[in-house]
């Protein structure tokens, strides 16, 4: 499963994810209320695994436990997250690049106005549902941050692979972890006790990468992505470009 790059484009941009970091807190947090409400209104993760999931991802992206304290007292409460659905999308960027974006809304019409906007500005074409998933698997991904050397990649790799982990990539610095999406928790909660995650969560991995020869068609694809993560109403954009 070679190819995965998605840490490594954080790091490039890291300055202006840090200045991003409230609005991915905000996302986060809209996910945490949305997990309660579809898991019954159950705030205990060790009986609500998408909540589970949603928490290890938040603590992943450094996300203070008084955050996610309130965003579960205020998904408890009366008509906490009600107003929320999640709504996926898919479709075509510039040069045919595959894009799937997660959507967590409260205005059905203003959010699919919004994506079709995007990608016709941008170079590309909002498609029907499944007109690229196909091409992706759904995963667990967990990523560890080496840069300091403090891990040795067969320990990982053999602690990864004790604790149900489907696949461990060494990439430099960076050890990137694959589950079945059931086995999620259960790896990140092995795992967790012995090493720091700087992602995790559940993903859209491509069987395969599309690479972009045309430079417009490069800066296109990056406003694109830009412009998506700046909408409220996006949480997750999964792609399969090869920059």
């Amino acid at each position: 499963m070679s190819g995965h790059s998605k840490w490594h484009n954080i790091q490039k941009t890291k300055g202006a994810q840090d200045a991003k970091r409230a609005a991915a807190f905000t996302k986060i947090a809209k996910e945490l209320i949305v997990a309660v409400k579809e898991g019954g209104g159950i705030t205990d993760p060790a009986n609500n695994s998408r909540l589970a999931t949603v928490i290890t991802k938040a603590k992943a992206a450094n996300m203070p436990n008084d955050n996610i304290r309130r965003c579960l007292e205020k998904a408890s409460g009366a008509g906490g997250g009600d107003s929320y659905e999640s709504i996926t999308y898919e479709g075509y960027g510039p040069g045919g690049v595959a894009v799937i974006v997660e959507t967590m809304t409260d205005n059905r019409n203003r959010t699919a106005g919004s994506m079709r906007h995007h990608f016709d500005k941008y170079g590309g074409n909002l498609g029907a549902s499944g007109c690229v998933s196909w091409s992706f698997d759904k995963k667990g991904v967990l990523v560890i941050d080496n840069e300091d050397g403090d891990y040795e990649e067969d320990e990982v790799m053999m602690d990864a692979m004790d604790s149900g982990a489907d696949d461990f990539e060494a990439d430099g610095d960076v050890f990137t972890i694959y589950t079945d999406p059931d086995d999620f928790n259960a790896v990140a909660e092995a795992l967790g006790k012995k090493y720091t995650f700087v992602s995790a969560q559940i993903e859209m991995v491509p069987q395969n990468y599309q690479k972009l020869e045309s430079e417009e068609h490069i800066k296109l694809m990056e406003k694109l992505i830009e412009v998506m993560e700046d909408d409220d109403d996006v949480q997750n954009i999964w792609h399969n470009w090869e920059e």
